[in-house]
């Protein structure tokens, strides 16, 4: 009988398709798969549903068990006490996790991971004597932040929300403004988010290991760090094991069966001579900053592809319909750009546009997977983020990785149409847009061979089942 690895995805699209790139790898090396879901038939995460039901299509071997759903599901909220519902969430599904856990044959599960959301179920595999890993979706020095978070201040200190701009120094990263933390941070420190948000990080170290999204040679530095025994001051705590092993993104082509209108359009564009404005599944701009970025974009006299999502109304979880271009950006701007620009409505196939030689930059809400997909297409970026743990990874984007630079304005709500013009310049026309292209190259050529054979990305995988298998020795399971 085959060993079988268990994946328990996240219900946030972005952390459950990095995840679900890492079965072929496992299918690969001579391992079954079976992915367990929790149900949320019945909630407007309708771009979740639609993720699963287009894996499950793609890969007929892997068996997708939806758990068994749970009476009054607690609401998860789009507020600042979003992770207190979404905990919950996952908490309540324990029960149902550990019943099919322990339906599966003896023994046969070689290694069960969890989603870094979902870190509350990692006491159910790790009570039935099961090797138990974290996927981490973010950067490495994201998680290096997040995992110092509840080190950094002590009672009595001003809180984060005092400090402002003030720099923290982390150990790994570049020094991180205080003000470009997680939301979450900016709450009371003896209140039920703050304390929740500190504890989610704690609990990931009780993890036998942890699988990031990420690839050695894009955050030499952060990984060093995570493994190095001075992460802890002290001693009080350990890191275990990391196995860096992205990048996990979505091949291009993987979503449509027929070729994008935009893809037709970049074909008749010279090289780099495009600024592809995209800020991920649930970003959405005001009408007025609409404006802005068509104000500097028209000005700038540059080709640009724009993908534009309809206003939120209530849950940005809902699916809404096209946002009307007429109101929303000014008056005869469409007709004024029109051959030198394309406006896409909600969506466009962002890995097949950022690898296409058409194009030249990218305005990025700077997602950790859509940072790897500029990578991926050698693109340099232009850094706006909007929340989450963006705001740090514009840092080190700028600091750190020299790939991109800061869109002025993000902190303040509104960045103007100058703002804009100047940054689409300063990439598309200025020696600084080949310097960061020149900084591109060599990691997009780390990026392509880390999968390969002898590839940093496969040998941790390797390694990390390699290791598994230790843990399940040691807790009587060989």
């Amino acid at each position: 009988m085959k060993k079988t690895v268990v994946l328990y995805p996240g219900v946030a699209v972005t952390h459950f398709v990095p995840m679900m790139q890492l079965i072929d790898a496992l299918l690969e090396e001579g391992y079954a798969v079976v992915v367990a879901i929790i149900d949320i038939t019945n909630s407007k995460n309708l771009a979740f549903a639609a993720a699963v039901d287009r894996v499950a299509a793609s890969k007929p071997s892997v068996t997708f068990h939806a758990l068994p759903r749970i009476q009054d599901p607690p609401v998860v909220t789009t507020d600042v006490r979003f992770l207190i519902g979404y905990f919950e969430l996952v908490r309540r599904y324990n029960e149902h996790f550990g019943e099919f856990l322990r339906s599966m044959p003896p023994r046969s599960v070689h290694a069960v991971i969890v989603d870094s959301m979902s870190n509350v179920a990692l006491d159910v595999a790790k009570e039935l004597g099961i090797p138990t890993y974290i996927f981490v979706s973010c950067s490495a020095s994201a998680l290096a932040v997040s995992i110092q978070l509840s080190s950094i201040r002590k009672e009595g200190q001003l809180s984060f929300k005092e400090l402002g701009d003030s720099p923290l120094d982390f150990f790994g990263v570049p020094p991180v403004p205080a003000s470009h933390l997680f939301g979450e941070m900016y709450e009371d420190p003896k209140s039920e988010v703050y304390q929740v948000f500190l504890n989610s990080f704690r609990k990931i170290l009780d993890a036998n290991g942890m699988l990031v999204n990420t690839f050695d040679s894009l955050e030499a530095r952060a990984l060093g760090a995570l493994k190095d025994p001075r992460f802890f001051p002290g001693g009080e705590s350990t890191v275990p094991p990391v196995y860096s092993v992205g990048p996990l993104v979505e091949k291009g082509g993987e979503n449509t069966k027929e070729k994008h209108e935009c893809l037709a359009w970049l074909d008749k564009q010279p090289e780099h001579s495009v600024v592809f404005l995209c800020f991920g599944s649930f970003a959405f701009h005001t009408e007025d900053q609409l404006k802005e970025i068509a104000v500097g974009l028209e000005k700038s006299g540059h080709r640009f592809l724009w993908v534009v999502r309809a206003l939120p109304r209530g849950d940005t979880f809902a699916v809404h319909g096209d946002p009307d271009l007429d109101t929303l950006l000014p008056e005869g701007f469409l007709e004024r750009t029109n051959g030198r620009g394309l406006v896409v409505k909600q969506w466009a196939p962002q890995v097949d546009v950022l690898c296409h030689k058409a194009v030249g930059a990218f305005v990025t809400h700077c997602g950790w997977n859509s940072v790897q997909e500029g990578i991926m297409g050698g693109v340099p970026m232009l850094c706006w983020p909007l929340y989450a743990e963006q705001k740090m990874n514009k840092v080190f984007m700028v600091e750190e990785f020299g790939v991109g630079v800061e869109v002025v304005g993000w902190q303040q709500g509104l960045v103007k149409a100058e703002e804009v013009e100047t940054k689409v310049r300063l990439v598309l026309e200025s020696e600084e847009g080949e310097r960061l292209r020149a900084r591109l190259t060599p990691l997009k050529e780390a990026l392509a061979t880390a999968w390969n054979d002898g590839g940093s990305s496969r040998a941790a995988i390797g390694q990390f089942l390699l290791d598994a298998a230790d843990v399940g020795k040691a807790k009587g399971r060989a």
